[in-house]
């Protein structure tokens, strides 16, 4: 039973991928009829979109009181991110140089936010009045990349409003459907993976919490890894970082924040359970930030170095069970 859960969450998780690989083609071809800048793309849109899994995944486990599988998936997924996913990206994509719109953010904002949640838990609860003060920091940090075309907003509105309701809406009305479509099949993919995913854990005698860490945090983040790989080989660097940090403060403060609203998170064993996991984020996004401060680039070399600290954490993490 457990080899066939396993191969069926392997399954799912590719149909959830694909999903996310339309819903990302249709935000994009609605990004560039309405004419959205590329960065403003990629650190809110895009980095929603590729946040979709995390996020459907995080409800759906919270809906169904195991909000312990969603602060797994959205802690794995942020190490994932700055490790894995980046680190890949270097790797496949190549060398690439850092700069642009990017550095206009500054970068350990998103750094707090990600460790924003970790320091909430230090009294074992992320309360729902815990997850309104995560929102109103996904609200500010959205804003704060939205001032960087202050210029350009009055304009921006004018062109989504020509968009519904100009010659080519025909256009967007399939784009729309497509999009309505792809996010039901994300819907059922990470409600079947929860139930998966908890067998699972319980298959294995391990707790939900490590489930959601590894197996279902990666698999969630392969969407920002091929976009991220792509984005590369395309020197759209900018847009690659935009949605690296825009998904790492997506999952931390609004997935979180609505779970929290939805659930309270409570540590049963103290947090002692997720102090390595808090560690190893800490130590990829100091490691990834070191790396891109001293020179602006990150090598093949250092994107290796980021995916072997990701597998060291996995060891130590699994050692400890």
């Amino acid at each position: 039973m457990f080899v066939v859960n396993l191969l069926l969450l392997l399954g799912f998780s590719y149909l959830l991928i694909k999903a996310v690989d339309v819903l990302i083609a249709c935000i994009t071809r609605l990004a560039e009829i309405s004419r959205l800048g590329k960065f403003t793309l990629s650190a809110i849109i895009l980095a929603l979109a590729t946040s979709m899994p995390e996020l459907v995944v995080s409800v759906t486990s919270a809906l169904s009181g195991n909000s312990q599988m969603a602060l797994g998936t959205i802690i794995g997924s942020n190490i994932a991110d700055i490790s894995l996913v980046i680190g890949g990206a270097a790797v496949l994509g190549g060398s690439f140089s850092v700069a642009g719109e990017w550095l206009k953010i500054d970068i350990f904002s998103v750094f707090l936010a990600g460790a924003l949640p970790l320091i909430l838990l230090l009294d074992n609860t992320l309360s729902r009045s815990d997850g309104l003060i995560l929102l109103s920091i996904f609200i500010l940090y959205n804003y704060g990349v939205l001032r960087l075309r202050s210029s350009g907003r009055e304009k921006t509105g004018r062109l989504l409003k020509s968009m519904l309701t100009g010659p080519g809406h025909k256009r967007v009305d399939k784009l729309l459907l497509k999009l309505f479509l792809s996010a039901a099949a994300l819907i059922i993919s990470a409600d079947i993976m929860v139930k998966l995913a908890i067998s699972i854990a319980h298959s294995l005698n391990v707790s939900v919490f490590l489930i959601g860490l590894f197996l279902v945090a990666v698999g969630t983040s392969l969407p920002e890894l091929s976009f991220e790989i792509e984005s590369i080989r395309k020197r759209q660097v900018g847009m690659a970082l935009g949605d690296l940090f825009g998904s790492v403060v997506a999952n931390s403060t609004l997935i979180l924040g609505l779970v929290a609203l939805i659930n309270p998170i409570r540590l049963v064993n103290g947090w002692q359970e997720y102090a390595l996991a808090a560690a190893a984020f800490g130590v990829v996004f100091l490691l990834f930030w070191g790396f891109i401060r001293s020179k602006k680039k990150l090598e093949r070399w250092e994107g290796l170095a980021l995916i072997l600290v990701y597998f060291a954490f996995v060891l130590l993490e699994w050692g400890k069970t």
